[in-house]
């Protein structure tokens, strides 16, 4: 590979195709052929920039949480205070997964039975989208506005919370009396009085 801009163009339409197909026929039915058929190249242009399908879908896993690790950045250094930092940052969670259907799907709701282990460098990426809401829930207990143990724990909690709003909509299997912002707004109060409750001994343990 150059580097040149050509190359990187090829790359963008490899990226776009096989994101496209995976949503449409699924992890079983991609294949390096059916990718380089949809943008017209050969497959073994493919194999220049991915070893394999599986890397081809982890990069596009990766390109996911880096764009969502960018976008929760640009709001947590918009607020000072934690509790205004949580609230924007779950919100753009949110935020993301409704604007970002395709690449939300292939990061957190593709279950390929046979893929290769996702890789731990990659992983180490996309764990950093949590840290964000970890560091405003270790503010907000030095400044005893949430009473938790394991600010980790609670932020795997809400992220959990949170998937499940942004997979009902996304899916299209919410009342539809119930408006998609009421919805969002009752989770973030829910979460939100369950951190600030007097009594939490089930917050952070089974």
């Amino acid at each position: 590979m150059t580097g040149s801009a050509s190359d990187g163009s090829l790359q963008r339409r490899i990226l776009d195709a096989a994101r496209a197909l995976l949503i449409t026929e699924g992890y079983g039915h991609l294949s390096m052929r059916k990718i380089a058929r949809a943008i017209g190249c050969s497959s073994t242009a493919i194999y220049l920039y991915f070893q394999n399908k599986d890397a081809l879908v982890h990069a596009l896993i990766d390109e996911g949480f880096g764009m969502l690790y960018e976008a929760l950045r640009a709001e947590a250094v918009r607020h000072v205070d934690p509790v205004a930092r949580l609230e924007a940052l779950w919100r753009r969670y949110v935020a993301f997964g409704l604007e970002h259907p395709e690449y939300y799907e292939i990061m957190f709701l593709l279950h390929p039975e046979h893929m290769e282990r996702y890789p731990p460098e990659k992983y180490r990426r996309a764990r950093r989208c949590l840290d964000f809401s970890v560091q405003a829930l270790e503010e907000g207990k030095a400044l005893g506005v949430f009473q938790i143990s394991d600010a980790r724990v609670v932020a795997s909690a809400a992220w959990a919370a949170l998937h499940g709003v942004v997979s009902l909509l996304l899916a299209r299997r919410v009342d539809v009396r119930i408006a998609p912002e009421a919805l969002i707004a009752a989770t973030l109060r829910v979460l939100f009085h369950g951190m600030q409750a007097s009594a939490l001994s089930l917050q952070d343990h089974p």
